[in-house]
């Protein structure tokens, strides 16, 4: 994909323009089908997850005295955001983890009657916890409260249904299981919201009548198109697209099925070795991140002997972290258990 729009730009510059307005749109249905969106237009592409955070971090109606919730192991670009409204008067109510694992009852707890959003990672990037994205969802429409979710770690391998379950604003940047090129990636605003939430990144392709240059009509888009301000990033979704659909090609349950089969696999391999599995493996808090304590080894240095010996694995928490997707086999699972025993490395 990627090589077909640089033979484009390379061969016909802006004059195929059309053709890859046509590609944008095709990848925004692919990413409406991804989520369930109730429209196209309910999504919008971003540069990254940071920036959908923004979105609802520095649009939302606050005022002083509200708070967010959120768990206090979240990766750092949830929790900046909102740490960075203290000079609005806004509390950041960090909520310790148990064992890695975000309990609803403690958020729960956190919550009270100043309670406007709650921001939750759909899988936690160094446990590999999975959220219970439906009872999280159900416990902020009970409470009036705002759900946004980080689904970069979990979209492309679970499924998600933004019509069944009751997120209000969701991103993802495209680089990790949807296995996209950085940069590029989706956002999802609930219609309700729009209106709420003042917009940020305005430019000339936030208006209703966007090729109009030479009228100026500050009549934004009533959907979350308002958020594309100014060019898109086309070689990144037009990959992107690819990405999402070979996924939806090959249907996300049956993703599921295999990265979950993988990471048990290596949840008993890591177990008959002597390694502590500390991601949760029970039913619905499983992903497929794996993190691994080895008795005696430095993390870092086992990140490093695995890269030279070409198996990919990475340090997080002080733990390894392990986080095959469906196209990785057994053979390579064995393969890393293997390098970090000190056995064979072929």
């Amino acid at each position: 994909a990627l090589k077909d729009y640089a033979d484009s730009l390379a061969g016909h510059g802006g004059a195929a323009l059309g053709d890859w307005v046509r590609r944008i749109a095709r990848v925004r249905e692919l990413a409406r089908q991804l989520i369930h969106a109730p429209t196209a237009d309910d999504v919008y592409f971003l540069p990254n997850t940071t920036h959908g955070i923004g979105v609802v971090a520095e649009g939302f109606p606050w005022q002083a005295g509200d708070n967010v919730v959120l768990p206090a192991d979240e990766y750092p670009a949830n929790q900046y955001p909102w740490l960075n409204l203290a000079s609005r008067g806004v509390e950041a109510r960090r909520v310790p983890t148990r064992a890695g694992r975000v309990l609803v009852d403690d958020l729960r707890a956190a919550m009270d009657a100043r309670t406007r959003v709650l921001a939750v990672s759909m899988v936690q990037f160094a446990s590999g916890f999975r959220a219970d994205l439906d009872a999280l969802g159900e416990l902020c429409r009970g409470r009036g409260v705002f759900f946004f979710v980080d689904a970069i770690q979990g979209l492309g391998v679970f499924p998600l249904d933004v019509q069944r379950t009751p997120i209000d604003a969701l991103a993802a940047d495209g680089h990790k299981w949807l296995l996209g090129p950085e940069g590029a990636g989706i956002g999802y605003v609930r219609r309700e919201w729009v209106e709420r939430l003042h917009p940020i990144g305005v430019g000339a392709f936030s208006v209703a009548r966007p090729l109009e240059f030479s009228t100026i009509d500050f009549t934004l888009k009533p959907h979350a198109g308002r958020w594309e301000g100014g060019a898109l990033n086309v070689p990144g979704i037009t990959a992107l697209g690819a990405s999402i659909e070979l996924l939806l090609d090959a249907g996300i349950p049956a993703v599921e099925r295999r990265v979950l089969e993988l990471t048990d696999h290596l949840c008993d391999r890591a177990t008959a070795a002597g390694w502590d599995v500390y991601s949760s493996r029970a039913a619905g808090e499983a992903s497929g991140i794996v993190s691994v304590t080895i008795p005696g080894a430095d993390p870092d240095a086992v990140k490093r002997a695995c890269r030279a010996a070409g198996v990919i694995v990475n340090a997080r928490g002080g733990r390894v972290r392990v986080s095959p997707h469906a196209y990785n086999t057994v053979e390579e699972l064995d393969r890393f258990v293997s390098t970090v025993s000190g056995g064979s490395r072929a």
